[in-house]
């Protein structure tokens, strides 16, 4: 976000040396199954090895250790084996929400405790609690990553912090094991586009038709990628060029953020990615490039800024370089079979994690934040995004914000833009607006004033105050 500011890539390392810069990847993953796989019941076996390792190893720990439950197979599954292969008591936490469209998980993460003698501690923040922390979130996330559940997460890190100084999460799961529908519909998708051969592209355009006359969000979503290959169309799991921002800049950009719209777009990243995977299938080509995109640059700063922001360690344990290894040498149907997700790890849990919760239907992160950006904190919403000092940035056209907010109070569609746009804004007053300034941030549980570290250019010169 600041000029001439890279990140380093994941799996590289950067040395400097009489003047010279030199980077190089140290680890990377690869896709091709091994040979001579062993049969099911070896793999399910192997599974459940590595995973009791690690996490064996991620509870070694001077201080005590708690664990997040989601309600979910993932952390479920970590509490398990820390259950059975440690004789620490456990404590695990969880946020859950009674609103109406919102699957509250706190059952779910109740019944796991429950089953594994682990004291229960769970949580909830109304959407008041939400707006206010907002700038917090901000500055505590140092770039403006859009993800509101992280929100959730700091509040249950928050409470957390009274009882333990590390916690375990699942993370991870997901992109080792192929956990996410987008990963098992586009695979099917490329498998029909596949079977229709020179076909796709009518059947494309009349699913397109279908979808705008029914106004379906599934539609609307996966029949422009009838007529595309996947190595463009497959940017991350969040991000595609069919989406709002990519599709439409011109409605939302001024006229001079328009003429630089198409440098700013992330594509080459992907695709840069991709062609280093150019034998790999299609599955096997989004679990790598989440890997090195949606995971660290999402999940992974989301769960660490905001557990290190209560002063928590997080860990997790199916991040093990074994297990992702393990979990990257597997045939695609051990992952995906049929309309079944995560394949064999589901398997090799099924004794270990009770059948409500293995059964369950993925329901990510639930949280009440799509209808509050869109109905209880519109006005909030309005006042960041249509403030003078937004709009003079130069980068939006109000008009089209305007309608981007009233679509999204009809519909909630838009939710994951506005967010998107509330916290670029929120990311700029702090970071870019108080250059310079000692700016300083109230912290609610203890009151220390935290001074603000900036960093940004003037001239040829990096300056911090």
């Amino acid at each position: 976000m600041l000029r001439n500011f890279s990140k380093l890539e994941p799996g590289h390392w950067l040395a400097i040396q009489d003047g010279k810069l030199e980077i190089k990847c140290y680890w990377d993953l690869d896709f091709q199954p091994a040979e001579n796989l062993e049969s099911g019941k070896q793999l399910e076996q192997q599974v459940l090895d590595l995973l009791e390792e690690s996490v064996h190893l991620h509870m070694i720990s001077d201080v005590p250790v708690g664990f997040l439950l989601s309600g979910g197979v993932d952390s479920t599954a970590m509490l398990s084996l820390a259950s059975k292969k440690t004789g620490k008591p456990t404590s695990s936490y969880t946020i859950g929400f009674s609103y109406p469209g919102v699957v509250d998980e706190r059952p779910f993460a109740r019944l796991a405790a429950k089953r594994f003698g682990s004291e229960y501690f769970e949580t909830s923040i109304t959407a008041e609690e939400f707006a206010s922390f907002l700038p917090e979130y901000v500055w505590y996330m140092e770039e403006p990553v859009c993800e509101p559940a992280s929100v959730a997460l700091f509040y249950v890190s928050k409470l957390a912090k009274h009882y333990v100084k590390v916690l375990i999460s699942g993370e991870g799961g997901d992109e080792a094991f192929g956990g996410y529908d987008n990963y098992r519909n586009t695979f099917w998708l490329e498998m029909l586009k596949r079977a229709l051969g020179p076909y796709q592209n009518i059947t494309g355009k009349s699913l397109q038709l279908a979808g705008n006359v029914l106004d379906s969000r599934v539609l609307k979503k996966y029949a422009p990628l009838m007529s595309a290959n996947i190595d463009d169309y497959y940017l991350s799991r969040t991000s595609s060029p069919y989406q709002y921002f990519n599709r439409r800049p011109s409605d939302i950009y001024s006229t001079e953020m328009s003429r630089h719209s198409n440098k700013l777009r992330s594509a080459e990243v992907t695709r840069a990615l991709l062609s280093s995977r150019s034998a790999d299938g299609p599955l096997e080509k989004m679990l790598y490039v989440d890997t090195k995109t949606w995971l660290p640059d999402d999940l992974l700063i989301k769960a660490d800024r905001m557990t290190m922001a209560n002063s928590i360690e997080l860990r997790v344990p199916f991040l093990d370089h074994k297990v992702l290894e393990f979990a990257a040498g597997l045939p695609r149907n051990q992952k995906i079979r049929g309309w079944k997700m995560k394949y064999l790890l589901k398997r090799a849990l099924a004794n270990h994690v009770p059948k409500r919760i293995i059964d369950r239907r993925k329901v990510g992160f639930p949280n009440p934040s799509v209808s509050w950006l869109a109905n209880e904190l519109k006005d909030t919403v309005s006042d960041i995004l249509l403030d003078s000092k937004t709009i003079s940035r130069g980068y939006f056209r109000r008009e089209a914000i305007e309608s981007l907010i009233e679509r999204n109070t009809r519909s909630t569609r838009h939710t994951a833009e506005v967010f998107s746009l509330v916290v670029l804004e929120l990311w700029h007053r702090a970071f870019i607006d108080s250059q310079g300034n000692s700016a300083k941030i109230d912290q609610s549980d203890n009151r220390n004033l935290v001074p603000v570290l900036h960093s940004f250019e003037t001239g040829s010169e990096l300056v911090i105050s």
